[in-house]
């Protein structure tokens, strides 16, 4: 099982490392110009550097502390504060009526919890 749980740990850790570096790499005009980013016009541009930087740090703390083996609690963690940060995307999307991003973040929040529970209970470091 600790294999499945260090997939799902390096699938959902990817996908916010991938998400929160554009987010930080790029300004809001250019986030603007995807049009699956159209939540972006409800926040300025600091806001959505900060998401990005609270998804790149999440990805972080999901691999390098179990991969090194120190500090092996900030796993459990990331993955909380990134299950946190899923809710509040899902609020974001549902207001918005964008139902295919909603989709999205559900399997994220999923993968978020899971890795949680799987670290905090019967994987845990």
């Amino acid at each position: 099982m600790n294999v499945v749980v260090w997939i799902a740990t390096g699938l959902l850790a990817a996908l916010f490392l991938m998400a929160g570096s554009m987010k930080v790499a790029k300004s809001k005009e250019q986030i603007l110009a995807d049009p699956r980013m159209g939540w972006a016009e409800d926040f300025s541009g600091g806001a959505i550097k900060l998401i990005g930087a609270v998804e790149v740090l999440g990805a972080i703390g999901l691999i390098l502390p179990g991969a090194f083996d120190v500090a092996t609690g900030l796993v459990p963690a990331a993955a909380i504060g990134l299950a946190i940060t899923m809710v509040g995307a899902i609020i974001v999307h549902a207001r918005r009526g964008e139902t295919q991003s909603l989709v999205m973040n559900l399997v994220l929040l999923a993968l978020s919890v899971f890795v949680a529970v799987e670290r905090l209970g019967p994987q845990a470091f």
